[in-house]
């Protein structure tokens, strides 16, 4: 619950806590905190079960974590049966970055293409040379 609390601030919080409820207050105030949370947890339970027993014996393997999108997604990238693991495995991204800038710059890639990536189309632009005789082309409607 609290792991981003370093110990600077853990000790910043106790002075503090002592200073606005006194040392007398402290400890009646911590109980009541506990008791709080405790009973707030007996509640989410609860209410957790509940909807299990509503939802069927259909549902019984559903984590109410799963409805949070970065662990679905999570989960769902971590199917083996979509076989995702080897797309995203053989997916260099630091390569792709790199095709990408150098293709945008002009410049030339190494043309030999990694055993992942299958045949690669080469986007890069080249810049055509116009025939000597050849002329830019031109729109009437546009004048």
């Amino acid at each position: 619950m609290f792991n981003d609390i370093g110990p600077f601030e853990l000790v910043t919080l106790i002075v503090l806590a002592v200073l606005v409820f006194g040392p007398d207050k402290l400890p009646k105030v911590i109980q009541d905190v506990t008791r709080t949370i405790r009973k707030i947890r007996e509640f989410s339970e609860n209410a957790k079960q509940d909807i299990r027993q509503e939802l069927g014996p259909e549902f019984k393997d559903f984590e109410f974590e799963d409805l949070n999108p970065k662990t679905f997604i999570r989960k769902q990238l971590d199917n083996d049966d979509l076989g995702l693991k080897e797309i995203r495995n053989g997916f260099d991204l630091k390569k792709e970055m790199a095709e990408v800038t150098d293709a945008v710059h002009g410049r030339d890639t190494d043309p030999s293409p990694s055993p992942s990536s299958g045949s690669r189309v080469d986007m890069t632009k080249k810049p055509e040379s116009p025939a000597a005789d050849d002329r830019p082309p031109f729109d009437a409607d546009a004048t």
